[in-house]
């Protein structure tokens, strides 16, 4: 079982191509109202990033960063050039036909590639929210897989073959997993209290194993620590150092979230998505399930419905 994996395909975390930059001489573009977490890779020449609050970052070719949901930024030549703010609407008719955004004052030297990543809002179990706000990978400490991604995925930009959109949709995905094996090798302490600790921990991690692998098991702390060969004590201490979560809290958020996913996206009746994360009791799934979300199950299936309709 790869929990890793599970948690991203449960939470329906998606990367899609955004706005491809080409920019020479002096040049500056404000970003504000980003979808979702946005991802930018220099795929030749540099950059700067400026976050508000933090020190201006230089990026060089290569380079990858992340940054949170909502973080206003500025992508320029230099710290304190000109930044016009985006063009929303420019930049969603250059997606949609295919085109380059050429900003600067003089021929091009640098190029870049904006991804966005969004996820199912109804999961809260959540890989890119247990990052920091701004994660920045540097082409030197990315492995020799990661440097491949980012040389792909600028090739395929310059040179467009056939079914070009469908190779760069796939090469958003693998950029993420590559940025986070990148980051996630480098920056060991500050997983801890947050999902991704368990990465650091294999006793923790083998107990997120068996919980991913059976979900609907009456999974209780002694039976847990018992399937790993632990003390429930030890467990216990570890568990919510790792992740910042007792082993029975995070059992019934992932079960929750499981249950979201299918009374939303299938017919099956409140009794078989019950049974299906680990309930025999209807009344105790429902209570469970409404402190989780707010709604007991059948309306929430139905809110739900009424929302996508």
């Amino acid at each position: 079982m790869d929990v890793l994996a599970d948690v991203l395909a449960v939470s329906g975390v998606r990367g899609t191509i955004g706005t491809r930059i080409e920019a020479g001489g002096t040049w500056g573009i404000r970003l504000e109202d980003c979808p979702g977490e946005t991802m930018h890779a220099i795929t030749s020449g540099s950059a700067w990033l400026i976050v508000d609050g933090a020190q201006p970052r230089e990026l060089a070719t290569g380079d990858v960063v992340l940054l949170a949901a909502g973080t206003v930024h500025t992508l320029a030549s230099a710290p304190g050039a000109t930044a016009q703010v985006c063009d929303a609407a420019g930049a969603a008719r250059a997606r949609g036909s295919g085109e380059t955004v050429t900003i600067g004052s003089a021929p091009a030297r640098t190029r870049l590639v904006t991804m966005h990543y969004d996820h199912d809002p109804a999961v809260r179990t959540q890989v890119l929210r247990a990052l920091p706000p701004l994660v920045h990978v540097r082409t030197d400490a990315g492995a020799a897989c990661f440097d491949d991604a980012v040389r792909l995925l600028g090739r395929e930009l310059a040179h467009p073959q056939l079914a070009t959109a469908a190779v760069l949709n796939s090469l958003t995905d693998i950029m993420l997993i590559q940025v986070l094996r990148a980051w996630l090798a480098t920056r060991p302490a500050e997983q801890h209290g947050t999902w991704l600790g368990m990465l650091a921990d294999p006793v923790v991690g083998e107990a997120l194993e068996r919980i991913h692998r059976e979900p609907s098991r009456p999974w209780t702390a002694t039976t847990l620590a018992s399937a790993i060969s632990v003390s429930r004590a030890t467990l216990a201490r570890r568990f919510p150092a790792a992740i910042g979560q007792s082993p029975g809290a995070y059992l019934t958020q992932w079960r929750m979230d499981l249950a979201a996913v299918r009374l939303r996206d299938t017919d099956d009746t409140v009794e078989s998505v019950a049974a299906g994360v680990g309930y025999t009791s209807l009344p105790a799934f429902s209570r469970a399930f409404s402190r989780a979300h707010g709604n007991a199950p059948g309306r929430y299936r139905a809110r739900a419905r009424e929302t996508s309709a």
